[in-house]
This record gives C-alpha cells, sequence and structure tokens, in this order.
C-alpha cells in the first residue's frame, strides 16, 4: 500500500470514529436519539478539523503501527485531548454553553477506539508471529537492558530463528518477576537446570559489559548443558551500529581467558611512532603482521615490511594499503634474510628507521630440537645482525619480541631466545639505540598456536590430541601481544625486559575441551588422547626467573625484568663454532648456556 492510499484510508477511519464517538456520546449523555443538532455538528466538525491536524503535526499518519508502543498512544492522548477542548472553546464562543458530560464521553470514545484500533494491528501481528513454529527455545542470561533488547528484536522479527523462553539473571529482586511476558527463572548457578525445565536448545549471553572472567563462569556453566552457547556483540559495535543486537557471535576461546587486556598509554605511542619511519621484521608472520597492523593507527611517516617470505609479505602489503587507502603511510615491502649481514646494514642504511619491532625468529619448539643449527643461525645470529645494524644506523628504539620458554629454558627454541636476549642487552650497552626485549606467552590463533591444530581435528572428528593432563600454558591474543610489543618501545629505557601479567595459567586439556564445546561437539564425539610431552618440552610455562623480578608494576599489568649476568664470549663461542658441530652438541651447548651452566668469561665482547 503506497502512502497516499494509506493516508486516505486513515483519514476515512478516524472520521467515522470522531462521528461515530460524539453521536454516541450524545446518545449516552442525553438518552435520545435526536443526535443531530447545530452544537453536536460544531462539535463534532471542530473535533475533526484539529484531529485531522495535529495528527499531521505529530506524524500520526506515519506511524508503522506494528511496532506501536507507549510513544504512539502518548501521541494519540495529546491529538484527543486537544481536539476535544477546542471543541469546549468553540462551544462556549458560539452558542455560549459547553457541554462537559457529552466532551468528556466523547474523549473516552476517541482515545479508546482510536487508540484501540491502531494497537488491534500490533497485537493481530504480535500473535501471528508466536504462532510460528520450527524456532529454537532460547534461554537469554541477562535480563538488563541489553538482554530486553534481544528480547523484543527475537519475538517481533519474523526472520529470526529463535524464541526466547525464560531469562537468567543474578540480580535476585527480578527473579519469578516476567519481562515482555518471558519469566526470570534463577541466577547463573540455575543454567543448567533452566535448559532442562525449558527444553532449551540456544543460550545467549547477553551482557556486554561482562569482565572476562565472568565470561568465563557464565560459559562453564552453559558447558554443562548440550545447548550451543552465544554472545552479544560487544558494546561499542552496538552503539556504532556496526551490528545489530539480534546478530549474536559464538563465543570464542579468546572470550576464556579469564582477562582483562591490558590499556595502552596511547599518547605515549603516538609520540614514539606518528611520523617516524618504522620497521619490522617477520611482518609477514602472524605476530610480525599484527604488529604493522596496530603501527598503522597512530599514522607512522613510512612502514618497512621485512621479510623472508615473498607471499606473506606481498599479503601483509596488499591489506595494509587496502585498509590504509585514506592515509599519507608509505609502505615499503623488502625480501631479505635477517641472517645476511650485509643486507641487514644495507636496508637500515638506506631506510633510516627510528624504531625497529624485531619479530623475525623460528618459534616451533620441536622443529628447533630437530634443527638446532637453524635456530643459532636465525634466532641468535640473524638477531645480531639486526640488532647491530639497528646500533650502527643510529635507530632510536630496537623491540624484540622474546617468550616465556626462554625462562629456565629446557628446549633448543626457548634457550636461543635466551641468547638473543642477552646479545640484545650487551648492545645495549655499548649503544645509543635503546634495546628491549617482550617476554610473553602463547599467543591464540598464531601459526604456531595449538589453538589452529585443535580446530582441524575438531573439524576431521577428533580426537584432539593434547601432550599431558597436567600441562599448562599462559595465554594471549595476537592483538594484545602486539599492543604490549608497542606499549614497550614507548617505555623503553634501555635493557629491559618487558613481562605482561597474563593472569592465572590455563591448562591445555581444559583448553582443548573448551574448543569442543565452543564446536558444537561433545566431549565424548570427538574425543581427546594425550600423545606425551614432546622435546623440548615442559609442563609449564615461567614469565620471569626468581632472580630477575622487579615486583614493582612499571605500568599496569606490565612488569620489567633485571638484567641477568651476560655470557656474551661464550655466546659468541657458538656462533663461530656451531657449523662443526654435531645436532646434539648444539642442542645441549645452547641449552647448558642459557641455563648458566657454564662459567662465563666477560673480557672478550661482541661489537657493535
Amino acid at each position: 500500500m503506497s502512502y497516499q492510499q494509506r493516508l486516505s484510508l486513515f483519514l476515512l477511519i478516524d472520521s467515522c470514529i470522531v462521528f461515530t464517538a460524539i453521536f454516541i456520546s450524545c446518545f449516552l449523555v442525553n438518552g435520545t436519539i435526536e443526535v443531530v443538532t447545530f452544537p453536536i455538528l460544531l462539535s463534532c466538525i471542530v473535533i475533526l478539523l484539529c484531529h485531522f491536524t495535529l495528527s499531521i503535526k505529530f506524524n500520526l499518519y506515519k506511524k508503522a503501527w506494528e511496532y506501536a508502543s507507549v510513544g504512539e498512544l502518548l501521541s494519540i492522548l495529546k491529538i484527543v485531548t486537544v481536539s476535544v477542548l477546542f471543541a469546549g472553546i468553540f462551544q462556549q464562543l458560539i452558542v455560549h454553553d459547553i457541554f462537559f458530560r457529552l466532551l468528556a464521553v466523547t474523549w473516552l470514545l476517541n482515545m479508546s477506539i482510536i487508540g484501540g484500533s491502531r494497537f488491534c494491528w500490533r497485537m493481530l501481528r504480535d500473535s501471528r508471529l508466536k504462532k510460528i513454529e520450527n524456532k529454537k527455545r532460547t534461554l537469554i542470561v541477562g535480563a538488563g537492558s541489553a538482554g530486553t533488547m534481544v528480547a523484543r528484536q527475537l519475538l517481533h522479527n519474523k526472520q529470526a530463528d529463535l524464541l526466547p523462553v525464560a531469562f537468567i539473571d543474578d540480580d535476585s529482586k527480578k527473579y519469578r518477576l516476567d519481562i515482555l511476558g518471558i519469566p526470570v527463572v534463577g541466577s547463573i548457578d540455575d543454567i543448567e537446570k533452566a535448559v532442562i525445565d525449558y527444553a532449551i536448545e540456544n543460550i545467549v549471553i547477553a551482557i556486554p559489559s561482562l569482565s572476562k572472567k565472568e565470561v568465563n563462569a557464565i560459559f562453564l556453566e552453559c558447558a554443562k548443558t548440550n545447548a550451543k552457547t552465544q554472545i552479544l556483540p560487544m558494546l561499542e559495535d552496538l552503539m556504532t551500529g556496526k551490528v545489530s543486537v539480534s546478530q549474536f557471535r559464538d563465543v570464542q576461546v579468546e572470550d576464556l581467558l579469564g582477562r582483562e587486556p591490558v590499556e595502552l598509554d596511547i599518547n605515549s605511542i603516538s609520540d614514539n611512532i606518528t611520523n617516524k619511519v618504522v620497521l619490522v621484521t617477520g611482518a609477514g608472520g602472524s605476530i610480525g603482521s599484527e604488529i604493522c597492523r596496530q603501527v598503522t593507527k597512530f599514522y607512522p611517516k613510512a612502514l618497512i615490511l621485512l621479510g623472508h617470505g615473498e607471499n606473506s609479505i606481498y599479503s601483509i602489503e596488499m591489506e595494509l594499503k587496502e585498509t590504509n587507502k585514506d592515509s599519507k603511510i608509505e609502505f615499503v615491502p623488502v625480501i631479505a634474510d635477517i641472517q645476511d649481514e650485509k643486507k641487514m646494514m644495507s636496508v637500515m642504511n638506506f631506510y633510516q628507521p627510528d624504531i625497529v619491532y624485531h619479530a623475525a625468529a623460528h618459534k616451533h619448539v620441536p622443529l628447533m630440537e630437530a634443527n638446532p643449527e637453524e635456530a643459532v643461525k636465525n634466532n641468535i645470529i640473524g638477531t645480531m645482525n639486526v640488532a647491530k645494524a639497528a646500533s650502527w644506523n643510529g635507530v632510536k628504539t630496537f623491540v624484540m619480541i622474546s617468550t616465556d620458554k626462554a625462562v629456565n629454558p629446557t628446549s633448543v627454541m626457548g634457550a636461543a631466545k635466551k641468547l638473543a636476549e642477552m646479545i640484545i642487552q650487551h648492545i645495549d650497552q655499548q649503544s645509543t639505540t635503546k634495546f628491549v626485549a617482550v617476554r610473553f606467552g602463547n599467543v591464540l590463533g598464531s601459526r604456531g598456536s595449538v589453538i589452529p591444530l585443535f580446530k582441524k581435528q575438531i573439524e576431521k572428528g577428533g580426537p584432539v590430541t593434547v601432550t599431558h593432563p597436567e600441562m599448562i600454558r599462559y595465554f594471549m591474543t595476537i592483538p594484545e601481544a602486539s599492543r604490549l610489543v608497542l606499549q614497550a618501545g614507548a617505555l623503553a629505557g634501555g635493557g629491559e625486559i618487558f613481562v605482561l601479567d597474563m593472569g592465572d595459567p590455563v591448562k591445555i586439556v581444559d583448553l582443548a575441551k573448551n574448543l569442543i564445546k565452543l564446536s558444537g561437539n561433545s566431549i565424548e564425539e570427538i574425543g581427546i588422547e594425550f600423545s606425551g610431552i614432546r622435546p623440548g618440552e615442559k609442563l609449564f610455562e615461567e614469565l620471569l626467573k626468581e632472580d630477575e623480578v622487579h615486583d614493582q608494576q612499571v605500568y599496569p599489568k606490565i612488569y620489567i625484568g633485571k638484567t641477568s649476568e651476560l655470557l656474551i664470549n661464550e655466546i659468541e663461542e657458538i656462533i663461530q663454532t656451531y657449523s662443526n658441530m654435531g645436532k646434539d652438541e648444539i642442542r645441549a651447548k645452547l641449552i647448558d648456556l642459557a641455563n648458566y651452566r657454564i662459567s662465563p668469561n666477560s673480557k672478550v665482547s661482541i661489537p657493535v
């Protein structure tokens, strides 16, 4: 129906209502069928004209009545009241009398019939929607404003395949109340019972302000059921209109870390990056590419994307150019191997970066156990090449990405990273460049992370393989790890090892169980097998040794490690002789040296 047709229909309906209401009022008040009198006709015409004028002014004929609520009722109240008041004024002016009882009954009938006729359409539509079958019975966790919005959207959206049947809320005042006709049936602890009692198929967590720990606690209760669990989008996404309140997302493993992300000092990072030349090594990797994405938010003058793999460098270059096409940032791809000392010196000399983020490294523990010489070449010699080139060419800040596996290392990868930390701390003592390392735990979603492996195993129907039932790890997301790197660069004084307070470690077996549950499967369907600890692995990781710990935080959730003894002579000896050693000898020397099982001799140092 077009707007003109709709307007004509409403004008006709309202005319009939007004005439009928005033004549019925006259009959009820006077008790006679002789209702066609001059005062009555006058009142009828005045009310009708006022009604049409005010209805157009208040956009009454533009309302979508299937969504009518209190606002539309108030509009009708204003229109009817003012129309009756004008009729009374005209009665006084023309017939010198006001028929109060007649006007009161007319007002009552107009409100009832005009308002009722409008709201009947909404009631009819709502009752029809409630009859739609094949909708999944849904439990909404959170009976606040967000949960109420979700319920209203689901009730009124014909296309939605979810039907809200119950609320869960920890506010005891809401317990046993009905909201939009939906009962509040208990608290978080009652989720399992509610799912059984109400035959729930879907659970929607509708509390955008939840902390990670609270999301984790709720999900653990939901995981006791067979219902699929989803979560409301972030509050800022709802407020900015990126997503609607009915666009739920699946709970991600990142939601279950149980630790809130570190808030950054945006001003200090901006001062460090904005309008500066930034170089990222390993720019095509999981961490390196995310560092590049985070750096672009602070508008550097140029971003040098250095990496060994041409495909990954090409991909991140194209992505950054597309997402930053309106900015003036210059993106420069450089294909280079950090093991090439001359090329590193040439790159630093040509581009003259202000800050270097060194993310290039071999990170896979079992692979480095099998190829320890490659850990020496890439993680130790490569780091030394980049660091010396940065120092020689006057780079202001050099930030190296390290790992919790560098603490009391039992693996070649961890040992190589520990020795790389010693190298940059040593060069820091002889250079005007500020050298720092950032040490954190496992990164969710990176190519070497256990998460992608678990997901592939689940997709294939299982089983999920876990090395040991007691193995625990610290976890963080790729964006958070990358932001920490930027913050470290801003805090750098020179020689520090920055460590994030990563909260409580996570059992790998619990992580596997959560991923299975998040995939919509049961643990019995997929299964979990224990494969045994791999070479170089530990049951748990540490972020700082006891003699490295500074108790005071240098920034909320960020600690700084003390400088340990630097075994520079021994590192230089390994660099010069590893090519003549066997794999087992390289492996043993690296691990012994990183754990200080060789007496240091500090007379010789690495030239800068």
